[in-house]
Formats: structure tokens, C-alpha cells, sequence
């Protein structure tokens, strides 16, 4: 059975693996979003009371 010797496939999953490893966290570390979030301060958090209905 070729399938269990793991000679050829230990090797393209090492290079495959390296592709990955070098190509892809460049890209993902490069990719910033549009809309940065802002910092709020704190006095403005501050929120009234619910009025529930049945209380």
C-alpha cells in the first residue's frame, strides 16, 4: 500500500507547511480595518434607570 509509506507526504506537508507559515501571517499582520474604534470617556457611560412596565 504507497498510501502508508510516509516519505513523499511528510515532506509536502513540511513545505506546505512553510509556505504557510511565511506567506499568510505577513498578509494578516499587514491587513488593518477601515474604522478604528475610539476610546469614549468615562462620564458619558453613565445611563439611567429602566422603568420596567410591571413594577
Amino acid at each position: 500500500m504507497p498510501q502508508l509509506n510516509p516519505a513523499p507526504w511528510f515532506s509536502i506537508m513540511l513545505f506546505s507547511w512553510l509556505i504557510f507559515l511565511t506567506v499568510i501571517p505577513p498578509k494578516v499582520i499587514k491587513h488593518t480595518f477601515p474604522n478604528e474604534p475610539a476610546t469614549q470617556p468615562a462620564d458619558k457611560m453613565k445611563t439611567e434607570p429602566w422603568a420596567w412596565p410591571w413594577s
